[in-house]
């Protein structure tokens, strides 16, 4: 395991998945359901489908170096676009009705909150970032772990905070940072495209 991939992995993901909807998924799921069984439920969904983001990337990385540089490139690069224009559109968000917690067993609610997550995570931007960056540097196990680190983290804050964290977010803000980070891995990667296919 590389250290600076798990870092780089960890830095990426956290910005983009913070204003996500998987984000208020969890914090929706936290008001139905107690915080233990909706982060298990959540943080395994999300193990599921950074190791499904690792596995893609990873059989990117077996094309030439500077076809996968480039396809790393328009990923970011999308990546960055999607997240600013986010940006621009402002916080709107959908008041979900407040209920009293159900009663509902601990595997039932963990359950629940992983399919509710899986689901809504494919397409996602942070399933592109993890891919591309398995892509980029070839560290599969080292990807995953900084990705899913970033990601429980998320998870854990939505649903032990619960609305209070989606009131204090400046959701704006994050999707430019998050944009920002995006645009320069796509940059990055561009000039490793041309220098493979100049030198």
């Amino acid at each position: 395991m590389v250290l600076s991939v798990v870092l780089a992995a960890f830095v990426l993901i956290l910005p983009v998945e913070l204003p996500d909807k998987t984000l208020f998924a969890t914090l929706v799921l936290a008001t139905r359901f107690p915080p233990l069984p909706v982060f298990v439920g959540v943080g395994l969904a999300f193990g599921l489908q950074v190791a499904i983001a690792v596995t893609a990337g990873s059989l990117l990385s077996l094309l030439p170096e500077a076809v996968v540089s480039a396809v790393v490139a328009v990923l970011f690069l999308t990546g960055a676009v999607l997240l600013w224009r986010e940006s621009r559109k402002g916080g709107d968000e959908d008041e979900a009705t407040v209920q009293a917690r159900e009663q509902t067993s601990f595997v039932r609610a963990a359950a629940i909150s992983f399919g509710v997550l899986f689901a809504a995570e494919w397409g996602d931007l942070s399933q592109l970032a993890t891919a591309g960056l398995a892509a980029r540097y070839e560290e599969p196990l080292s990807v995953f772990v900084g990705a899913w680190a970033a990601l429980l983290v998320i998870s854990g804050l939505a649903a032990f905070l619960g609305r209070k964290l989606a009131d204090r977010l400046p959701v704006a803000l994050l999707h430019r940072v998050a944009a920002g980070l995006f645009l320069l891995f796509a940059v990055i990667a561009v000039v490793e495209t041309v220098r493979t296919l100049t030198g």
